[in-house]
């Protein structure tokens, strides 16, 4: 009973999985979009007809129409109407003739129809043939009439045949796809007929097939199609639109399908506890939301307030400006109206003069008139030069509000900064990480960054992720200093302003150098033709420039030409430890080698100048790619990598080392593409150097080396070339030469 109860529960409150999102009510005929989503049938028929598509409603069932619907269209040919045979339907469409259900024939460009699903908010693309191409959702229709029946939605069912009052249903047919009482069930199967053998079933509102069929061949579906995620019949398999496609049967779908299903409702069922913590947790944010969104309207309404305050401090002193100035020119003016009211005849300094003129007596004449006059020329003046003593215009009290008004359109709230966007051309790892990035070009400023790196390959942890964070970084870059060597970091950055903190970068991988990083300088006092090496300021680039050997030995190839070898060495010499340092070639270099030696045996071979044209040069004296001798046991003391013309050549040993091989095994000799930057790799103790792509780490060669004294680091130029050592990330490293107690004297 408890049971019982439990799944009436659970029944009940699943009703909101049941309604279809167009009519809001319990799926009736439900149908199963591409998109996944179910809708009524009535309500697509609907929906179609409101987009404008008229004639693409066909019903996907495909069963017989009911005879409450249309009695008197029933024909018996329709129950024996066959389908064409497979190997007829696929000579037809292999050979692309005939036409298939919803295709007109002649139709060059078939109709294709959108279907606006309201569920996922998006069109969805049913085909030419429109709802008749959908699957009837059987399973969601047998959950809704349980349903039903565990909350006894519906009350009694009725006859669907009778006359008004209509009869409580009996029995109802699966092939008639209707519910009879007992005298209209026999009225609608007579005896004799086919339809006496259709067996009455339980009376229902939901009338299903008894299996799912093909909407295409009307046949039932007994595989399943991985690559279309549709099942699908045995004509279907024959059909060109499946044609390399991966079909299963449909057990083995059901079967892997109820597994996974199974597994997630295990999952989510043994972690009941988890789920409800979450809904707390859920709840006390919506809690904090309801608080922190009261809170951000009051801290707006009392901004805009304080902004209207302002503009009201402003609006007043404004008007009180524009009060007092026309105060003062109205002054102005009645004065100047004064004095030419003056003016008049009889009246102020008119009459006034007028009755001195009267004053016979000379000398008090002469006495009153001095000052009389000199009024009477200036108003004659004003007279004669009228002009309002002010102007009329206010003009110079007009605001400029375009760009404030701009500002309060504009008004808005602070948004975070938007994710950076990491420059991996400029980020790289060295003998330290540099790190670069910019923003977006619409993004919100940020006051400051935040970068977090952590290494990817540690064993990981129980629990999240740990990340090493580096907070408050200014700019756009920033240097991560001691790296592990050999490692492979990840990194990601957000910025923040006042808004708060902003989305993370993509999240960028870096490989660290497999040893530590040796800083040397070039030496120029050591190699040989120095008047055709050209080396920088910094002593960290240098360029051979191709002299007058090389152009007679381009110019008289078959005499014997003498041609010289450039060479140049690192001012450090190793004598113990793993060290690593990378350098840049030239891609139009004719002949470089890099790489490393013993010191004596490179002062030895290289002092004098030797002559590659002239058979007295033994270009084996070292290991290079380029040449190796196999059967020599004892380490060579020299080990370069041969660049030229934008290629590395590798030797016999090395095309397998590079992952290099043809047809019949290991190459003899190859070439590879010159990366941007070379890593040489060097190990003292076990008397190895390895070649790599700076870039990626890629091998490209592994060779011994006699590592009995110290090692230094050499490059060799055969006609023009250049090299550039590889610049430290931080800031420049004091010129030191002595490593593992070894020094050079200067």
């Amino acid at each position: 009973m408890a049971a019982k109860r439990g799944t009436k529960t659970s029944m009940k409150n699943m009703e909101k999985e049941l309604l279809c999102p167009v009519c809001q009510e319990m799926y009736k005929q439900p149908l199963v979009l591409p998109c996944t989503h179910n809708v009524c049938q009535a309500c697509a028929r609907e929906v179609l007809g409101q987009q404008g598509y008229v004639g693409h409603g066909g019903d996907p069932s495909s069963e017989p129409t009911s005879p409450a619907s249309t009695p008197s269209t029933r024909s018996p040919r329709l129950s024996r109407r066959t389908l064409p045979k497979p190997d007829r339907l696929d000579r037809l469409l292999k050979s692309g003739f005939g036409t298939y259900p919803g295709r007109k024939r002649g139709a060059l460009h078939p109709q294709v129809i959108m279907f606006p699903c309201p569920a996922c908010q998006g069109d969805v693309e049913l085909g030419e043939r429109g709802l008749a191409g959908l699957f009837r959702n059987l399973t969601l229709e047998r959950v809704v009439e349980r349903y039903r029946q565990s909350v006894s939605v519906g009350g009694a069912i009725l006859c669907q045949l009778c006359k008004p009052p209509p009869l409580e249903a009996t029995k109802g047919c699966t092939e008639c796809r209707a519910t009879f009482c007992n005298e209209c069930f026999k009225l609608f199967h007579p005896w004799g007929t086919q339809k006496a053998q259709h067996e009455p079933t339980l009376p229902t509102l939901s009338f299903r097939p008894k299996g799912l069929m093909c909407p295409d061949h009307k046949e039932e579906v007994t595989h399943y199609c991985k690559t279309c995620q549709r099942l699908v019949c045995q004509l279907c398999r024959v059909r060109r639109t499946h044609s390399g496609h991966k079909i299963t049967p449909v057990l083995s779908a059901y079967q892997a399908l109820k597994d996974k299903l199974t597994k997630s409702l295990t999952y989510i069922l043994g972690n009941q506890d988890t789920v409800q913590t979450q809904i707390c947790e859920l709840e006390e944010t919506v809690r904090h939301t309801e608080v922190s969104g009261q809170q951000a309207k009051e801290e707006v309404s009392q901004l805009v307030r304080g902004l209207g305050a302002v503009l009201e401090e402003r609006r007043a002193s404004l008007l009180q400006a524009i009060e007092e100035c026309q105060q003062e020119r109205l002054a102005r003016l009645s004065a100047q109206i004064q004095e030419h009211r003056s003016l008049l005849d009889g009246s102020g300094l008119v009459g006034y003069a007028q009755e001195v003129l009267k004053e016979t007596d000379q000398p008090c004449f002469v006495q009153a008139a001095k000052q009389l006059h000199n009024r009477i020329a200036r108003a004659t003046e004003a007279l004669q030069m009228f002009r309002p003593a002010a102007s009329s215009s206010f003009r110079h009290c007009q605001l400029d509000v375009g760009r404030e008004m701009k500002l309060l359109t504009e008004l808005n709230f602070l948004r975070v900064p938007e994710a950076p966007v990491i420059d991996t051309q400029r980020t790289f790892a060295y003998d330290q990480i540099f790190l670069c990035w910019r923003l977006p070009p619409h993004s919100p400023p940020a006051w400051h960054y935040t970068i977090e790196f952590r290494r990817t390959d540690v064993p990981a942890q129980p629990g999240p992720t740990r990340w090493q964070r580096r907070e408050e970084v200014r700019g756009t870059s920033a240097l991560l200093e001691n790296p592990d060597t050999g490692s492979v970091y990840v990194l990601r950055v957000r910025g923040c302003n006042k808004a708060g903190y902003g989305e993370y970068s993509e999240d960028v991988h870096l490989h660290t150098p497999p040893a530590p990083v040796l800083h040397f300088f070039l030496d120029g006092r050591w190699g040989t033709s120095r008047e055709r090496l050209a080396i920088s300021k910094d002593q960290r680039a240098v360029r051979s420039v191709p002299g007058l050997p090389l152009l007679l030995a381009a110019e008289r190839l078959l005499t014997g030409c003498h041609l010289s070898v450039d060479v140049v060495l690192g001012d450090v010499a190793v004598t113990q430890g793993r060290s690593y340092w990378a350098c840049a070639v030239d891609p139009a270099s004719y002949l470089v080698k890099v790489g490393v030696g013993l010191e004596s045996k490179l002062q030895e071979s290289f002092q004098g100048a030797p002559d590659v044209i002239s058979p007295r040069y033994d270009p084996d004296s070292g290991h290079d790619s380029g040449a190796e001798d196999a059967t020599v046991e004892a380490s060579p003391p020299f080990a370069f990598l041969t660049i030229g013309m934008g290629k590395i050549l590798l030797g016999a040993g090395a095309s397998s080392n590079a992952g290099l091989t043809g047809r019949d095994g290991p190459a003899a000799s190859c070439t590879v593409p010159l990366p941007p930057r070379l890593g040489i790799c060097l190990d003292y103790e076990r008397g190895r150097v390895s070649f790599l792509d700076a870039v990626s780490f890629r091998g490209l060669l592994e060779c011994p080396l006699d590592c009995s004294g110290p090692v230094c680091p050499a490059f060799c130029f055969i006609g023009g070339g250049a090299v550039q050592l590889q610049e430290p990330v931080g800031t420049k490293p004091e010129r030191k030469v002595t490593i593992g107690g070894f020094a050079k004297l200067d």
